[in-house]
């Protein structure tokens, strides 16, 4: 069934220069960053604060904290429902690569891949068809197959000869904990994610993740107000080295302290028992501007897009793709 879907890969460099292109999803959070009259200097400043970070956490070898630049490709994955046919490709999936470069040894290290996660799919199953299905229901749940479509298209494509062609390892993704759960903080401590923090039950995210053939842990890295969450297959600490962890580190927790300063630029740091919430009043703001309620309606509208224009259209053929494809 693999050969129904055909993947496509496109790159573009996120720096001070970046211009969001036509087709992006624009509720992704760098996108967000590059618009408006601040655009270059929040791209410059989020830069900058990458850079220092990765090198706070990569402290050995660095006496003046200023070895290494972290470089980022925004990943755009396009899909065709058929290979043979000349249709126009669906936006699928964005993510970011990592890149680093030490200036001491003029070396180019290979990142990870994933990091942030931005799906039209996923837009669609959160914003319309969760918010739909739950419309005058006196309790919260999950419609029958939530996230399985999304689960399948995802694990296709890093299954794909595409993915492989242009990626060594498997993705990881890091994304803010829920608000929703408490985290307690565990004895285990690595040198560069920090301390373990783990929960009783999944979160809705958590365990659309999970669909998607992702597992979770949970980390506060040093210098962390808060964990992140870290989804992955295979071994989080044994797959990847330092530097590669420091280069998701580095990245996301800057992007989430510009987000969610209420969770990652609190004034203090998640105790033993930790709940997050974006109404804690305590944190301070970054110097960069960032649109939280657009970002949340339009992430809506983005949802009824790929409704109109992949879900209904191709329901048909979704679904007999999904019947037989197995997870």
């Amino acid at each position: 069934m693999n050969n129904e879907f055909a993947f496509a890969i496109k790159r573009i460099r996120f720096d001070e220069d970046y211009h969001p292109s036509e087709n992006t999803r624009i509720t992704t959070n760098f996108a967000n960053l590059a618009r408006g009259k601040s655009r270059q200097q929040n791209l410059r400043n989020t830069l900058k604060m990458i850079d220092n970070r990765f090198n706070a956490l990569a402290h050995w070898d660095n006496p003046k904290g200023d070895r290494y630049a972290v470089e980022l490709d925004i990943i755009s994955v396009e899909m065709k429902i058929d290979a043979d046919k000349k249709g126009n490709p669906i936006p699928l999936i964005e993510i970011l690569k990592t890149n680093i470069v030490d200036q001491q040894t003029n070396e180019r290290i290979d990142g990870i891949v994933g990091n942030n996660f931005s799906s039209y799919v996923r837009d669609y199953d959160f914003s319309v068809l969760l918010l739909g299905h739950n419309k005058g229901r006196p309790e919260f749940s999950t419609p029958d197959n939530f996230g399985e479509l999304h689960a399948k298209l995802f694990k296709c494509f890093v299954n794909s000869s595409t993915y492989k062609a242009n990626f060594c390892k498997p993705p990881v993704i890091c994304l803010s904990v829920s608000s929703s759960k408490v985290y307690h903080r565990t004895e285990n401590q690595h040198p560069v994610l920090g301390v373990e923090y783990q929960q009783e039950e999944y979160s809705l995210t958590d365990e659309y993740f999970n669909k998607m053939g992702l597992k979770v842990r949970y980390f506060m890295p040093p210098n962390s107000v808060a964990p992140l969450a870290f989804y992955f297959s295979g071994d989080l600490l044994g797959d990847y080295t330092n530097l590669e962890l420091i280069s998701t580190i580095s990245t996301m927790d800057t992007f989430q302290k510009i987000y969610r300063p209420e969770i990652y630029n609190a004034n203090s740091a998640a105790g033993k028992s930790y709940q997050p919430s974006l109404q804690h009043q305590d944190y301070s703001l970054t110097r960069i501007v960032y649109d939280r309620e657009e970002r949340n309606r339009l992430a809506i509208e983005q949802g009824q897009f790929v409704e109109q224009n992949f879900i209904r259209p191709y329901q048909a053929v979704l679904e007999q793709w999904s019947a037989h494809y197995a997870l």
